[in-house]
């Protein structure tokens, strides 16, 4: 019998390795990109434009006057780097599912196999018990005959 293999799918996937590998900057740029969808860097980004166009609006300085050349420039320039990296952690996590989901396939698979090995033992197992029980069956009928033999064989010798 196999050993249990208790935390299988906790441990890294072995064989698997990313498109961009596990280096630094594949890993810092997949983190960065996940930042970009949290809450924190939303109200962050809100709050600087917000204190952006208060600035140049209200005339307290004038870096970036009404039509906002600069501010557009600033956000062509981080669609510029987001979108790579949007799509870099999107296909890392896109290979990650296919790892998962073969990984849990071939689970499926080997449990399969082993009801398969216990359908087929049980079944033994079955076909044994009933020879068994046929056996056990025909040594009662046995047991029953020589016990009818032997009461016959006592009354005639008591009757002799």
């Amino acid at each position: 019998m196999q050993p249990v293999k208790k935390f299988r799918f906790y441990r890294p996937l072995k064989g698997h390795s990313h498109t961009f590998g596990e280096q630094w900057f594949a890993l810092k740029a997949e983190a960065f990109a996940r930042f970009f969808g949290t809450p924190t860097f939303l109200i962050a980004q809100t709050l600087i434009v917000a204190v952006w166009i208060y600035l140049n609006i209200s005339g307290l300085s004038k870096f970036d006057p009404y039509p906002f050349i600069l501010l557009n420039l600033a956000f062509s320039l981080q669609a510029a780097y987001a979108a790579p990296l949007i799509l870099l952690a999107q296909t890392r996590q896109a290979e990650r599912d296919l790892a998962h989901a073969l990984t849990d396939a071939q689970h499926r698979e080997d449990l399969d196999e082993a009801m398969a090995k216990r359908q087929t033992v049980a079944e033994e197992n079955s076909a044994q018990l009933l020879i068994l029980v046929h056996q056990n069956i025909a040594l009662t009928s046995l047991t029953k005959e020589l016990a009818e033999r032997i009461e016959t064989l006592t009354t005639q010798l008591a009757s002799r």
